[in-house]
């Protein structure tokens, strides 16, 4: 599905892939299903729990632009969903667009709010040390999550704009 914007100017997109990881500083691993939790994040992930930095996102477009960067390519680095370490990967929407206070439907009840725009490192993760670099700081953003509830690979996101 590809980004759409109504009168109402709601633009939709869908989650890609969902990841999952049991400890910080590493990839994480793709899952089908997972549960959001009021308040929390992601059940079972390493991440959950901060009080801004809840959920983590970023887009699949911007995964595949890192897939051109020089190192990747003369490495042979293979890039996927997860090796961010962003929880949900989303396909069509701009998430540099979107700014703090901005909501998100996530699936059939999940609500996110959008907390934090891109994060400091203060120490490198797993991906730097892979390619050199990481999306992350500039790509990524972080959520809380408003409304808990399951979601699933391939879900609608609409973004609602601010609560």
């Amino acid at each position: 599905m590809s980004t759409k914007e109504t009168k109402n100017e709601i633009k939709t997109g869908r989650i890609f892939s969902i990841n999952s990881s049991k400890h910080k500083g590493t990839s994480k691993t793709p899952v089908k299903t997972a549960l959001l939790i009021k308040g929390h994040g992601l059940d079972k992930d390493a991440h959950a729990g901060d009080e801004i930095r809840q959920v983590s996102l970023l887009s699949i477009e911007s995964i595949k632009k890192q897939k051109e960067c020089d190192k990747v390519k003369k490495t042979g680095t293979s890039l996927k969903a997860g090796d961010f370490a962003e929880n949900i990967t989303t396909e069509g929407i701009n998430l540099a667009d979107l700014k703090i206070g901005d909501t998100l439907k996530v699936g059939r009840e999940a609500v996110l709010e959008i907390s934090k725009i891109g994060k400091e490192c203060h120490k490198y993760c797993a991906i730097y040390y892979k390619i050199g670099n990481c999306i992350m700081p500039r790509e990524g953003i972080f959520a809380k999550v408003l409304k808990g509830g399951e979601i699933r690979v391939g879900d609608d996101i609409e973004v609602s704009g601010n609560v």
